[in-house]
């Protein structure tokens, strides 16, 4: 639902890491229920605002509130338990099990601590909630593959499946079509503009075009500073962003 409330509010957040400034007084807010992404350029402090908001790194400064609770320096698995959920550039999955097996397990987590004397070969609803997931990723043909057979576009999707185990209410996603073919990349990105229809969704990617054409709000960053917010037509009028981005492609 667009009602307009902010999910995510970044105020003043800067990270250091020694003398050097990877964010700096960076300010932003996400509202609910939409699809939004972080860009700029290579070197622009993306990942590092990723980290950030997904719990990796606590902010030298500045305050971090999700659905209006201070989070700023909670440990990482607090996020996911207020319903953060994120997806890595890099592919994390368990290359050695079957896709129905990651995703089994990903929402076996989510239920175990609740059951601890049921043997898991009874939990069918595990079972069942991890088809289901396969099913919404495009997946649901490959259930029985070794997650290290599948193409790479499908290890994302995988991927993708894991973090909705959690049924998280904001979904984080870096670079998501990263090394991803033209093909790959239009059957990834409509399943993020499907997922952004029933929850939040914020993506970091640097291919500015990719996310033009559907996403609703685009926070820029460079040299680790905060540039322009605002809509896709908003962006593409920006002379600043014209300047140090649009330039530069």
């Amino acid at each position: 639902m667009k009602t307009g409330t902010p999910i995510l509010e970044v105020d003043q957040v800067s990270v250091h890491f020694g003398k050097f400034v990877a964010l700096n007084k960076v300010s932003a807010r996400f509202e609910q229920g939409k699809l939004s992404a972080i860009i700029g350029p290579n070197g622009a402090g993306k990942s590092t605002f990723f980290n950030v908001v997904s719990g990796a790194f606590a902010p030298t400064a500045g305050r971090l509130r999700f659905q209006g609770q201070d989070m700023a320096g909670q440990p990482q698995h607090a996020f996911a338990r207020q319903g953060i959920a994120k997806s890595f550039q890099i592919t994390n999955v368990f290359k050695q099990l079957s896709a129905h097996e990651n995703v089994r397990v990903a929402a076996q987590m989510r239920v175990s601590r609740y059951q601890l004397l049921k043997p898991r070969a009874q939990l069918h609803e595990v079972s069942d909630r991890a088809d289901a997931l396969l099913q919404r990723v495009g997946l649901a043909d490959h259930r029985n593959r070794p997650a290290g057979d599948l193409a790479h576009g499908q290890q994302r999707a995988l991927e993708v499946a894991m973090a909705l185990a959690s049924e998280p209410v904001l979904m984080l996603m870096d670079e998501p079509t990263a090394g991803m073919s033209p093909e790959e990349t239009m059957v990834m990105m409509d399943l993020i503009v499907a997922l952004a229809a029933e929850r939040s969704v914020i993506i970091v990617e640097h291919k500015m075009k990719l996310v033009m054409g559907i996403c609703e709000r685009l926070l820029v960053l460079h040299h680790g500073e905060f540039l322009a917010e605002g809509t896709p037509d908003d962006i593409r009028a920006n002379d600043d962003v014209r300047r140090v981005y649009l330039g530069q492609g």
